[in-house]
């Protein structure tokens, strides 16, 4: 048994309620108006950008139990729309190319670390 079977043993329509909770936060994160967001203090934006994808992308495939695939596309166009958003409504943001790279990092992280947990036996 993994550490994580529990979390695939909640109802389908609560662990969508979850993600979409986290897709909510994030879209918040990204679009409210920069004064308004408390600032995380890291170094670098992009590395922002890369841990929120990948705590994104971590956080679907730990909660589906099918097409793992999909979660990635899901969070490639989520950030590529967030960009666009950023770009083009007048909350102060900025829509960056390298922040949708930043976020594809992020995406490929949480897949590295989920095939590392997949050999480890603690994830299925």
């Amino acid at each position: 048994m993994s550490p994580f079977d529990h979390l695939r043993r909640l109802p389908r329509p609560f662990r969508l309620a979850l993600y979409g909770l986290a897709c909510l936060t994030l879209l918040y994160l990204t679009l409210a108006p920069g004064k308004d967001v408390p600032g995380v203090g890291l170094l670098w934006d992009k590395a922002e950008h890369a841990i929120s994808w990948a705590v994104l992308t971590g956080a679907g495939l730990l909660l589906s139990t099918k097409r793992r695939w999909a979660i990635g596309m899901f969070a490639f166009a989520f950030g590529a729309a967030i960009e666009v958003l950023q770009a083009t409504l007048p909350f102060g943001r900025d829509g960056d190319w390298h922040d949708l790279a930043a976020d594809t990092v992020g995406i490929g992280l949480a897949y590295l670390v989920w095939a590392i947990w997949r050999r480890l036996g603690w994830v299925r």
